[in-house]
């Protein structure tokens, strides 16, 4: 039987060529195509595809939130991280919400369907120039509440936006702000979320 897989990838194009791509293969059929995260789960519901292949940043809900859903509703199906971000933050959020794979784009193209049949057998495959870059950068300080609060800071909205967003008082997320700004050295909100986002940690 040959290895289903289901991928999620926003960019059309890109998501063409990577089913194309991986059609090619012998052992590798390509049961579900997903424009989002939230697209992706209802395919993996209906299919149960034994990989997925998934960029990060995607509408509706991000390719780590999708991972982390995954995991815990479709152990089944194993999970690997393609992405142009080589973010050491990205890496780490990626291998805690299940992943098994991690991927830059720019690899070659057979790295992909080699990435695919290695973790359907159960082992791990983790671009190693970024392994390496992960465990030297030193753990992502902030918790999951300061992070949801500086995404959104770093997306332009106000403290009350915010606060009426997450059902919070004004005054808990300033005080989640200034924590998060103290913890990344930063100047202000929007020094922080710049650089937790280069980082990989938003």
């Amino acid at each position: 039987m040959p290895i289903r897989v289901t991928i999620a990838e926003d960019q059309a194009m890109v998501l063409g060529a990577l089913a194309a791509l991986l059609e090619t293969e012998h052992d590798i059929s390509v049961c579900g195509r997903a424009a989002n995260g939230r697209e992706a789960l209802t395919t993996i519901a209906q299919q149960k595809p034994d990989v997925l292949v998934t960029d990060i940043e995607m509408p509706e809900m991000t390719g780590l939130t999708l991972a982390g859903e995954v995991h815990e509703r479709y152990p089944q199906t194993k999970v690997i991280i393609l992405t142009t971000f080589a973010r050491p933050g990205y890496l780490r959020r990626a291998l805690d919400a299940g992943a098994r794979g991690y991927l830059l784009k720019d690899r070659p193209a057979a790295e992909l369907a080699e990435a695919v049949r290695r973790v359907h057998r159960g082992l791990r495959v983790i671009d190693p120039d970024l392994a390496a870059e992960a465990w030297d950068s030193g753990p992502d300080p902030l918790t999951e509440r300061e992070r949801q609060i500086l995404w959104r800071a770093g997306e332009g909205k106000s403290s009350a936006e915010i606060a009426a967003e997450l059902h919070l008082s004004e005054g808990t997320v300033r005080n989640y702000l200034s924590e998060a700004i103290s913890k990344l050295g930063a100047a202000n909100r929007v020094d922080a979320a710049r650089i937790a986002r280069s980082k990989g940690w938003l």
